[in-house]
């Protein structure tokens, strides 16, 4: 006898669960989840250390939003702290949009926003990249109707590792009603050198429909620990904190991105090594005929198209574990080690692919 079934959303059965990058084996090099491959500063370790456990954290992060408030000029209930930025990406979806709603993104993009949007009951509308791997901001504009309550734009877009310009994205500003919300998620901001890269903090006193995610994630090196932020108007972030989930940024991030914030220089000099070992790399993929788009955050971009499932076998036979998306493989900078076997992965798919072809 078959047993009764708990009846389910039919739109939430029929989603894929976020796949993680997957696990390296000893002897290969995990570049499929964007992580930062330098290991915890000793300052963050004591103040994690010294962080309870047995206590609940506090809820409203006030010391850390305090700092961030600081730093960026603006008032603490601007500023809201979440369990990873994607964390904070969900209560503004959740605060904004619903069950006829719709949510305009750049599709290829960060692999979350589908799930969220779905969860929320709004409505994906995706806008293909252009051609060269980038936001279509245009068509991303055009695609903005009645029923849109919020936008999100990805600078560095991941996985393809492209930005927006400061001089497009004040254009697709002024195109956008101010009723509707638009996301500028940061999440690789630190990795960027272009000086005509889109910033939005500095964007935010112009625009009053402005939300800026940030992370601790990547640059600072804090991914197992979850947390990121935003700025924004302080109802927006009003309206975040209600949906959020009570205490879910536990004190250990919370301190510990303090503590990072206390030594950001000396972070911020291992972020510039990995941008220049980013560029190195890309120069050289170039060099053996990739038709590569320039990477901004701390990743490449390899377009295999229909053949991203073999190439990503080939690299993982190199010892190169790497994020196939479709129609493409996402490369995460790492160890200065795992560089050669890169290369000669890259080496044997372009060689490949040139033979097909």
């Amino acid at each position: 006898m078959t047993p009764t079934r708990v009846r389910l959303r039919a739109d939430i059965e029929a989603m894929q669960p976020y796949r993680q990058g997957k696990p390296a084996a000893d002897d290969a090099f995990k570049l499929s989840s964007n992580e930062n491959p330098f290991d915890p500063l000793p300052a963050v370790l004591e103040a994690i250390a010294h962080a309870s456990v047995n206590r609940y954290p506090d809820g409203s992060a006030i010391g850390l939003r305090q700092r961030l408030a600081e730093r960026y000029a603006v008032e603490v209930d601007q500023v809201q702290v979440g369990a990873g930025s994607v964390s904070v990406l969900s209560q503004l979806i959740s605060a904004t949009s619903g069950p006829g709603d719709e949510i305009v993104y750049s599709w290829r993009s960060f692999e979350a926003y589908p799930g969220l949007v779905t969860v929320s009951g709004a409505t994906s509308v995706t806008v293909p990249n252009s051609p060269d791997h980038r936001h279509d901001l245009p068509a991303m504009a055009a695609a903005i109707t009645d029923r849109t309550r919020l936008v999100i734009v990805c600078s560095p877009n991941n996985p393809t590792s492209t930005i927006v310009t400061a001089a497009e994205f004040q254009r697709f500003m002024a195109l956008v009603p101010d009723t509707v919300l638009v996301v500028l998620d940061e999440a690789y901001i630190e990795f960027v050198t272009a000086p005509d890269a889109v910033r939005g903090i500095p964007l935010q006193s112009r625009y009053s429909n402005l939300v800026v995610l940030r992370t601790f994630s990547k640059a600072y090196g804090l991914a197992g620990l979850r947390i990121g932020y935003a700025i924004g108007p302080a109802y927006i972030m009003n309206a975040a904190r209600a949906v959020a989930i009570p205490l879910s940024v536990i004190e250990s991030a919370q301190v510990a991105a303090i503590a990072s914030l206390d030594n950001e220089a000396q972070l911020l000099e291992r972020v510039s090594r990995i941008a220049a070992l980013r560029d190195d790399v890309w120069q050289s993929l170039v060099e053996q005929g990739w038709d590569v788009p320039k990477p901004h955050g701390n990743f490449v971009w390899l377009p295999t198209g229909s053949q991203t499932e073999w190439a990503a076998g080939v690299l993982n036979d190199h010892g190169i574990v790497a994020r196939a998306l479709g129609e493409g493989i996402r490369v995460t900078i790492g160890e200065p080690g795992s560089v050669d076997k890169l290369l000669r992965s890259t080496a044997e798919v372009i060689r490949n692919l040139r033979t097909a072809s």
